[in-house]
This record gives structure tokens, sequence and C-alpha cells, in this order.
């Protein structure tokens, strides 16, 4: 049995914040709206519409089409400087480098 849409958006969102190492915060902050709403939606408590499927594949650099087709379309295109680094947890800044040496 293949996902429902609702279920493959909010997979999407999940594969997205992972990838990129965001928080559901800072995508709430980029979105305009407050994190618990976007909890509401990524627990499917309310629903994910149109236009902020539009405003998600926006702030994410990729074609809305590839957000609704779930999460390994989505993930696939997000742009390279989207992605957090390998080896380093989500959330975390890069290590600053000073004196041409990393700190």
């Amino acid at each position: 049995m293949s996902m429902s849409l609702e279920e493959r958006v909010r997979s999407a969102v999940a594969a997205l914040l992972h990838a990129s190492g965001e928080s559901q915060t800072e995508l709430a902050s980029a979105l305009g709206v407050s994190q618990a709403q976007v909890s509401r939606r990524q627990s499917g408590t309310a629903a994910w519409s149109l236009v902020d499927c539009d405003a998600v594949a926006s702030h994410y650099g990729i074609d809305v089409l590839e957000l609704l087709a779930g999460p390994t379309r989505a993930t696939e295109a997000l742009p390279a400087d989207r992605r957090r680094a390998l080896g380093r947890p989500a959330n975390t800044a890069p290590p600053a480098i000073v004196d041409g040496g990393v700190r």
C-alpha cells in the first residue's frame, strides 16, 4: 500500500529537516509560522496546504513537485549547499577557522 499525499509531504519535510540539519523552529521561522504550527503539520493534526508546500519547497531550493513526490525525491533534489556536512550533528555550526587553523 502506498503512502497518501499527506504522508508523503510529512515524510518529505522530515527528510529535508534531517538532511539540512534544520530544526522545526528554524523552518517555522523561515515560513513565518510558529514551531507549534510546524509540529501540528508534521504530526498530522493539521495538514500542509499547497501554499505551505510551495513555501517549504522554495525555502529548500527544490521544486514543489519534488516535495510532493516524497522524501527520496525531495532529498535528492536538495542543493548541496543546503545539506549538513557529513559527520556533523544536526543544528551545529561548522568549526570556526581562526589564524589558518580550526578552533
